[in-house]
């Protein structure tokens, strides 16, 4: 009997922030999992005014100014004029960002490389199978406001 819908998709939550968590303490940084977020968001969903940047992240709006201001010392975020309402800005993401959040990603797979170094060719294509599914669902065009 197939498993039902909402228990799947916790169990599928619950088993990716393991595997976040796990792959982020193998890699021994110590660099807060909220930097990670902010340049991923950025990537994915492009510029942001800080406050639905701070609701996308589900921080408060006091905490991504610091975050941000942080980032953009490190130049891994800019602020540009906001075309719609010139008194906000935008925080877009640096090339400088762009870079170190691709070898985060690269540091994170190779860190969790020897946990799934003994998965089968049917299992391999099942996870390929899963992240297709799961980029179709939670692409950035198709989510809610």
């Amino acid at each position: 009997m197939p498993t039902e819908p909402s228990r799947l998709l916790e169990d599928l939550i619950v088993s990716a922030h393991r595997l976040t968590r796990v792959a982020a303490q193998l890699t021994g940084s110590t660099t807060p999992a909220a930097v990670w977020r902010t340049l991923s968001i950025l990537t994915t969903d492009g510029s942001l005014r800080v406050g639905d940047l701070a609701r996308a992240s589900r921080v408060t709006q006091p905490t991504m100014t610091k975050l941000v201001q942080h980032l953009a010392e490190e130049e891994l975020v800019y602020r540009i004029a906001d075309v719609d309402d010139s008194r906000a800005w935008l925080i877009a993401i640096t090339p400088k960002g762009t870079t170190a959040l691709e070898n985060w990603r690269r540091e994170l797979a190779e860190a969790l490389s020897p946990v799934f170094s003994d998965l089968t060719d049917d299992e391999t294509t099942i996870l390929e199978k899963a992240v297709a599914i799961l980029q179709v669902h939670t692409s950035t065009t198709r989510k809610v406001a």
